[in-house]
């Protein structure tokens, strides 16, 4: 998984209309980006109604949201329209993304191993810096958890 200080990889995926968005759309900005296992599932739900519900938390610390997941398209506009959610979800169907941050990894449930994404978050300064990871979050306290880094961020600088 990669660390603070490292460069952010470059990317490009559709988002939940099959609109491009790439990474570089927020040069000068921070941004928060999440990686999540598989939309519509508890957790995931739980981690994207958390974000929904900051919104204005998050717009008045001037951060933009991105959540990733190696869901297609369709499954990921399904569970932002059902969801009701206010910011952008980006489908990586092909795990490349995910690979670059390092968060395609192997998982194991009822004794059986597979891969997939694996639940993190990346908060990536205004020149394409990660500034602070956040691995394995449980959903319940992300938002708790990202509000807590962008402070400690906010303060250092």
């Amino acid at each position: 998984m990669l660390e603070s200080g490292t460069k952010a990889p470059a990317f490009t995926l559709p988002d939940q209309d099959g609109k491009p968005v790439s990474l570089t759309d927020f040069k000068g900005q921070t941004i928060v980006v999440y990686f999540y296992p598989k939309a519509d599932t508890p957790g995931c739900t739980t981690q994207a109604c958390g974000v929904r519900d900051n919104a204005g938390a998050y717009a008045e610390a001037g951060v933009t949201v991105l959540g990733i997941s190696p869901d297609p398209v369709a499954k990921v506009k399904k569970f932002h329209d059902k969801q009701s959610l206010t910011f952008t979800l980006l489908a990586d169907e092909d795990h490349a993304v995910c690979e670059q941050f390092g968060t395609w990894v192997e998982k194991s449930m009822y004794g059986n191993t597979y891969m997939g994404a694996a639940r993190a978050t990346f908060i990536i300064d205004g020149e394409g810096t990660i500034a602070h990871v956040l691995p394995k979050v449980q959903p319940k306290q992300h938002d708790k958890l990202v509000f807590k880094a962008l402070s400690e961020l906010q303060t250092a600088s």
